[in-house]
């Protein structure tokens, strides 16, 4: 199932947004922060986080066993519903997109990486953008992929969908800001919790598809273990700093941090290098999983004899 559902996002993309769960999680996170965000108190991110969970997580366990009796329908549903709890295709043509507008339109490349970072860019330089679109690319190898596929191996589905239920809380309210830092306080810590392992597990996965590609796979786990805390977030730095070092390059967000070493310049054909970088962590991030998935069920089968 894991697998179908990476293959239908490879080839297809996004689900249509009337039909996309995530679309929905944000519509009922937006209704129900409306007024949980009078509370003033972060028992309001709590009552939220958990209403939104049990909404998404129990509809997730009910179309499952409805269709519990019907193997084919059931794998085609939870492939469908599965595809939406990540996104490889859209990450990578996002990046993609910004490469081939930097040839051509520097305005309409910092209207284009405005969706992609929080951030002002409206007078970046087209090497600040290309650092902003590499950063954006991979942090979100993480947030985008590796997590909500991690507890998809581990908890199915519903696991899956209860990642992608926080992590689209986080999006939306887990911000410092005076509007949002009281409602937004415990869903942004609940993410950074469930980020914690697959962050780390993916950034040394970077070192390795590094050394696969030939490209400096040592600085790639130097910069990694130097600078990946250096964002405030405490996990969104692993695979941003092992990209970096693999490139060779520095990455910066003005007045927040600054992320490797500037030995080589940003040009177009750095994004270009980081969305191979990114395609081949992505597929041995799936070997991976999939080798250990083996042996466990491997070892579970010799222990039953």
């Amino acid at each position: 199932m894991i697998f179908s559902a990476v293959a239908l996002d490879v080839v297809f993309g996004e689900l249509p947004s009337a039909l996309h769960p995530v679309v929905w999680m944000g519509n009922i996170i937006n209704l129900f922060k409306t007024h949980l965000i009078k509370i003033n108190h972060k028992i309001s991110g709590f009552i939220l986080t958990l209403i939104i969970s049990l909404i998404f997580v129990l509809s997730t366990l009910l179309i499952l066993n409805l269709t519990k009796n019907h193997i084919i329908l059931t794998f085609t549903i939870s492939t469908i519903l599965l595809s939406s709890t990540f996104s490889i295709k859209f990450l990578i043509k996002s990046s993609q997109k910004i490469e081939d507008e930097l040839q051509i339109d520097l305005d309409k490349t910092r209207k284009s990486v405005s969706y992609l970072v929080s951030r002002d860019t409206s007078n970046l330089t087209s090497e600040q953008l290309i650092s902003a679109t590499i950063e954006s690319l991979s942090e979100n190898i993480t947030d985008s992929v590796a997590s909500p596929l991690f507890f998809a191996f581990l908890f199915g589905l519903p696991g899956a969908m209860f990642y992608r239920v926080i992590n689209t809380l986080d999006a939306m309210v887990g911000y410092k800001t005076k509007e949002l830092m009281v409602i937004g306080w415990f869903p942004a810590n609940i993410d950074d919790l469930l980020n914690y392992i697959p962050a780390r597990i993916t950034g040394l996965i970077v070192v390795l598809s590094a050394f696969l590609l030939k490209m400096n796979w040592r600085n790639s786990y130097r910069i990694m273990l130097r600078d990946a805390r250096k964002p405030p977030s405490p996990n969104s730095g692993y695979s941003m700093a092992a990209v970096a070092g693999a490139l060779d390059i520095k990455l910066e967000k003005i007045n927040v941090y600054t992320i490797g070493d500037n030995i080589n310049d940003l040009n177009i054909e750095t994004i270009n290098n980081a969305i191979k970088l990114t395609k081949t962590t992505i597929s041995l991030y799936l070997i991976i999983l999939s080798l250990i998935i083996f042996i466990i069920f491997q070892a579970m089968h010799m222990v039953s004899f």
